[in-house]
């Protein structure tokens, strides 16, 4: 009876803090689906070098397989959620990937100037705020790949829409493009 009254509390307290956070960053961790991680995977050739970055790694579902997919790269993983950062390190335990990195910090205070590749799954607000971020300190050249919510604004350099349920809409950008600044405008 009190094993299963600690159960209950501890579901109870990673629900709590799952929806507090989802309040507090307007956005609840969801994982990519296996076509959506897919499809992005295919956007990241295996012989990049330098750093990934996934902004708002979530569950990690992304973050491990760039991992695995580049391993050449430092893939930097930024998730603010407390849940899911705690399950990303666990799981780092567990699914050992040398060159992979889980933070808890927010991105938009870091500074994204020496990706390679940046990856995000984010909502449409967050993505507003990136592109300022980017098109300030991104490294001309670098891919940003988006899943679900495309740049307003910029036109993408390769654009694929799943055939799933959503159809979900994965978008790679080069940054520092002059395609970019033309659409800005």
């Amino acid at each position: 009876m009190i094993a299963w009254a600690v159960v209950l509390a501890v579901v109870v307290v990673l629900s709590a803090t799952v929806i507090v956070d989802t309040l507090r960053l307007g956005i609840s961790p969801m994982p990519s689906t296996r076509a959506q991680r897919d499809a992005v995977l295919a956007e990241v050739p295996p012989e990049t070098s330098g750093t990934i970055v996934e902004l708002g790694a979530g569950w990690g579902t992304l973050a491990f397989a760039l991992a695995a997919r580049c391993p050449r790269c430092t893939v930097v993983a930024y998730e603010r959620s407390m849940v899911p950062w705690v399950f990303l390190l666990v799981r780092r335990l567990m699914q050992r990937r040398p060159n992979l990195q889980v933070r808890r910090q927010d991105f938009s205070k870091q500074s994204l100037g020496d990706a390679s590749v940046l990856v995000s799954y984010l909502f449409t607000g967050a993505m507003e705020r990136l592109k300022a971020q980017l098109e300030r300190e991104a490294r001309p050249g670098a891919l940003w790949v988006t899943h679900t919510f495309a740049v307003r604004g910029w036109q993408p350099v390769r654009e694929r829409t799943l055939d799933d349920l959503h159809r979900t809409r994965v978008c790679v950008y080069r940054l520092g493009s002059p395609h970019l600044d033309d659409v800005a405008r």
